[in-house]
């Protein structure tokens, strides 16, 4: 089924959507695998689930499917160079992480220093998303850097960090029922 959407509009308004920035890894046959993604969620807290999407035709898609696990490091405002050498296709497969540096989940699985948090995954689930494939994993590890508190942000292909307001959902929820 073709789509009438002009993909150009398309494109446009998922630009004005801000995300945060992950770098998701896995490790396959020796070899690590890796990829930017602001295509990442949550899916459940019981059991505790997320899902990333993953483009088919990128060498990390074949290399997550066949290891079925893989770690998620949510990138603070540091990992700005991360995030760009791992969205760069056609990058050296061989030593990609040189030069960035992270450390091992107990699953094996690389995970990026300047995060604010990682997860560790196993597949749970695999759906297909037209040109993508829908991974959703179940977190078997989670860790957290308590004191960096600036995430790393996309919106519009420029990368930014947050400016906090006084408000937030609790003060401002508050206020909407008056």
């Amino acid at each position: 089924m073709t789509s009438s959407v002009d993909q150009r509009a398309f494109r446009d308004a998922l630009s004005r959507f801000a995300s945060g920035v992950t770098v998701v890894s896995t490790l396959h046959d020796g070899i690590d695998h890796a990829m930017t993604a602001s295509a990442f969620t949550s899916v459940s807290l019981d059991p505790p689930l997320v899902l990333v999407c993953s483009h088919k035709t990128s060498r990390f898609h074949d290399a997550v499917l066949e290891s079925g696990v893989w770690g998620v490091s949510i990138l603070s405002d540091a990992g700005r160079a991360a995030s760009a050498w791992f969205a760069h296709r056609g990058r050296p497969l061989e030593d990609q992480l040189q030069g960035i540096a992270h450390h091992r989940g107990s699953t094996g699985v690389a995970l990026v220093d300047d995060s604010l948090a990682w997860l560790e995954c196993t597949t749970h689930a695999v759906h297909d998303g037209g040109d993508h494939t829908i991974l959703v994993g179940s977190v078997v590890g989670a860790g957290v850097h308590e004191l960096v508190d600036d995430p790393l942000l996309y919106y519009r292909s420029h990368y930014g960090t947050i400016v906090r307001s006084p408000e937030n959902e609790k003060t401002l929820g508050k206020d909407a029922g008056s």
